[in-house]
């Protein structure tokens, strides 16, 4: 059994999953990190941060993998986005975890079968492969998405070659 952590990064919410990857995925931990509107930048990625390290420390995941940024139409958005991923990064790293970082689209085609498919199409197959009760929030359902997308990447020879080491 490998340990994966999944993180979906975002400035305002900050989803996170944890998967425990053997002959079926079996979910450890789910979740988002809430990070107030009204506090600076600096201050959220502070606690994305801490937030991170803390369900490393916790939860001991032996591998991460985080989605990458997409192109957004709004420059600023994109920048706050690079710098949530950084603080999770940071998190992760200075933890010694490997990361894979996974396109959006490569997690939906891994979790899906389409690389176009609809949050609520991911949520519902997160909550199919995990055998849930109910389904995850967004954020949390994301961020699950990513840790199935690694486990059966890390599971394929030629996934594994392919998977986006950084």
């Amino acid at each position: 059994m490998t340990r994966i952590l999944g993180i979906d990064p975002g400035s305002r919410v900050t989803g996170y999953g944890i998967v425990d990857d053997g002959p079926s995925a079996r979910l450890v931990a789910e979740g988002t990190l809430h990070l107030p509107r009204q506090a600076p930048l600096p201050e959220r990625l502070g606690q994305i941060f801490q937030g991170l390290a803390g369900l490393v420390a916790e939860h001991q995941p032996e591998e991460v993998a985080l989605e990458q940024v997409f192109v957004h139409r709004n420059a600023d958005t994109a920048l706050k986005l690079g710098h949530a991923r950084g603080a999770a990064l940071a998190a992760c790293v200075s933890a010694g975890l490997p990361v894979a970082e996974y396109a959006p689209a490569r997690i939906k085609q891994a979790v899906v079968g389409s690389g176009r498919a609809g949050k609520g199409q991911v949520g519902y197959m997160v909550r199919a492969l995990l055998r849930l009760r109910s389904q995850p929030a967004e954020d949390a359902a994301d961020a699950l998405a990513t840790a199935l997308c690694h486990a059966q990447h890390r599971s394929s020879p030629l996934g594994a070659a392919a998977g986006g080491r950084s």
